[in-house]
């Protein structure tokens, strides 16, 4: 029993350190990085491609094969050879064969010789025979289709992982997105808490008056509204924030209900954001990368069609032996022996076939080209929006940080005037109303400004 209180204890503290973690945004990246499933697809998708590539380099490499058989038979082949007679000859003086003449009589003076040959039945078995070898195939030239097929499986490999960089800056920015949202309403929960200790500041001076029969309860109605305004936005605050957190456990792969905590915030920017970002280019985006690749390909296409219609020759060399094949019991073969073969094939003509399907393939390769050029121009204007997207947001947080002392002073004048009983309640509401508003602007601008600049490293292809 006090091991099992052991384990839950242990459990229960590992629990509590893990939700007590705090987080920065690196950290997330990584951890959105390990968990993203894209990721670990794109990762297995390299990773075959890698696999694809050794696969066809060996088609450079000679193939070894081993074949063998072994034969039985019950049924045999049977025939014979007519017999008859057969003339027969002599040597003369000269050794020379002649025929063997006999003399004969005056109606036949000459006849030959002749011996007699019985039939010769012949029977042929294919009974336990026995056939292995070993073979040799090299290919000579096979109109560069081999290496166009091997460059295509390069292509297609560094084609995975360009892919797999685009999955990378993808899932980066979508991190970086909840990673800013969570500090968003984590500063607009506290804007909110202070409207709300202002609001009942007020509140609180406006029912002491009120009970001394200085302020008519209008007034402390109109503090009352605005004090639930603000426990309202304080609420929305709260739910808020409770939903960004669940948003971005899951993109971390942490469970939805994990407390989790950022150590981040919002930066000051003393310069310009432009002037410590990259410049604009769009060579190093894996869009622009992926499409060049996409023409390579297109290339080793057009040289793989080609090769379908160019001369082959291949060499084959082997060693077999061969143990059966009995004529009338008895065993006819028992030995083995090497053999060479060079196969040379030569396409003629097609009806223009091949000429056509060249064509064809050199037109893909134009339109991967036109297809290039057309992306290109709108990866540029997406450069052009994230940067100008970029200079806005870095506009909007200076004027909203503007805002911000303009609203604190403005609030504090606005208190005095009516403290001095120089303004209307409503006047000094309104003023508050305003200091809250720039404070959220001023949230949302930098949140704004963050995200613009992990969008604009993505248009560029520096994230």
């Amino acid at each position: 029993m006090k091991y099992i209180v052991l384990f839950l204890s242990c459990y229960v503290l590992s629990v509590t350190v893990q939700a007590q973690q705090v987080f920065n945004l690196e950290q997330c990246r990584e951890m959105a990085l390990a968990h993203n499933k894209q990721v670990a697809i794109s990762g297995r998708q390299t990773e075959k491609s890698a696999l694809e590539v050794k696969a066809y380099r060996a088609n450079f490499l000679p193939k070894f094969s081993a074949s063998g058989m072994y034969y039985l038979a019950s049924s045999k082949s049977d025939f014979s050879i007519p017999g008859g007679y057969l003339p027969t000859f002599v040597p003369d003086e000269s050794g020379n064969l002649i025929p063997n003449l006999i003399p004969g009589t005056e109606a036949n003076p000459i006849f030959n010789q002749y011996a007699f040959m019985p039939d010769t039945p012949i029977e042929f078995s294919l009974n336990k025979t026995a056939m292995a070898g070993v073979q040799l195939e090299q290919p000579l030239f096979a109109g560069g289709k081999i290496m166009a097929a091997y460059r295509m499986s390069q292509i297609g490999r560094e084609m995975s992982q360009t892919n797999q960089e685009l999955t990378r800056t993808e899932i980066i920015l979508e991190t970086d997105r909840a990673y800013w949202t969570y500090i968003q309403v984590r500063e607009l929960h506290t804007t909110a808490e202070a409207y709300k200790e202002v609001v009942g500041e007020l509140l609180r001076n406006v029912e002491n008056a009120y009970h001394v029969g200085l302020k008519q309860r209008n007034d402390l109605l109109k503090v009352q509204v605005k004090l639930n305004e603000a426990d309202l936005q304080l609420r929305r605050a709260e739910n808020a924030i409770r939903l960004a957190r669940m948003n971005l456990c899951q993109i971390i792969g942490f469970p939805l209900d994990t407390e989790l905590e950022l150590s981040g915030s919002f930066p000051e920017n003393s310069r310009s954001a432009l002037d410590e970002l990259p410049g604009a280019d769009i060579v190093n985006r894996p869009e622009y990368l992926l499409l060049s690749q996409q023409i390579d390909l297109k290339k080793q296409e057009t040289r793989l069609t080609r090769g379908d219609y160019l001369p082959t020759v291949g060499l084959r060399v082997g060693y077999n032996y061969l143990d059966g094949l009995r004529l009338n019991d008895e065993k006819m073969v028992s030995k083995g022996g090497f053999s060479a073969l060079v196969s040379v094939s030569v396409p003629l003509f097609e009806w223009g076939k091949g000429r056509n399907k060249v064509r064809s393939a050199r037109l893909e390769e134009k339109m991967a080209e036109l297809q290039r050029l057309d992306v290109e121009e709108k990866m540029t204007l997406q450069v052009a929006q994230a940067q100008h997207a970029l200079d806005e947001a870095e506009f909007e947080t200076e004027l909203t940080s503007r805002s911000i002392q303009q609203a604190e002073e403005h609030m504090r004048l606005s208190k005095n005037q009516y403290d001095k009983g120089m303004e209307t309640l409503a006047d000094y509401l309104e003023a508050q109303a305003l200091w809250q508003k720039a404070n959220a602007d001023h949230v949302n601008a930098q949140a704004k400004l963050e995200v613009s600049k992990t969008e604009y490293l993505k248009a560029v292809g520096q994230l």
